[in-house]
């Protein structure tokens, strides 16, 4: 039987999916992915002025690769997405399904700007041909933040 990803290693396979994204290579994204990955992404208030640009909801290597190229070709450039905190939630068979929490940073004007970061959960499977996203949904924060006993 074939063991199911740990945390150290979706941690890695994330790593290798940001750099890609970042630097445009959105091509190299297919090799991280199985044939049939949905990949979804949405804001926690679904009510900002870029909802439709980071709105995504996709099933299959090639619609996901389709959406991905026109996302980040209007984004900005440098543009970093870290991956922390991975951790396993539940293993069965060659899949590890995962949260984490997302950073990102860009530059504008020469300072450090503020860009929503979020939840990243998935799943991760081990193949004959390495580790794949075989899920991965991204929801990104843009509520207010407060005191957690106010928010209902």
């Amino acid at each position: 039987m074939t063991a199911a990803p740990t945390a150290a290693e979706i941690t890695e396979l994330l790593a290798h999916w940001w750099h890609r994204y970042d630097e445009g290579e959105i091509a190299e994204l297919a090799a991280y992915l199985t044939p049939d990955a949905t990949f979804r992404t949405r804001t926690d208030t679904g009510t900002t002025d870029w909802e439709e640009f980071v709105r995504a909801d996709f099933q299959g290597v090639e619609e996901i690769i389709f959406w991905q190229t026109k996302h980040r070709a209007a984004s900005p450039h440098p543009l970093r997405h870290m991956t922390l905190n991975v951790a396993v939630e539940r293993t069965e068979g060659s899949a590890s399904d995962f949260r984490s929490y997302l950073l990102v940073t860009q530059v504008v004007g020469g300072s450090p700007a503020p860009i929503p970061g979020g939840v990243l959960s998935g799943t991760a499977v081990r193949t004959d041909d390495g580790l794949k996203l075989s899920h991965f949904e991204l929801t990104l924060d843009t509520q207010d933040s407060i005191p957690l006993e106010e928010r209902t």
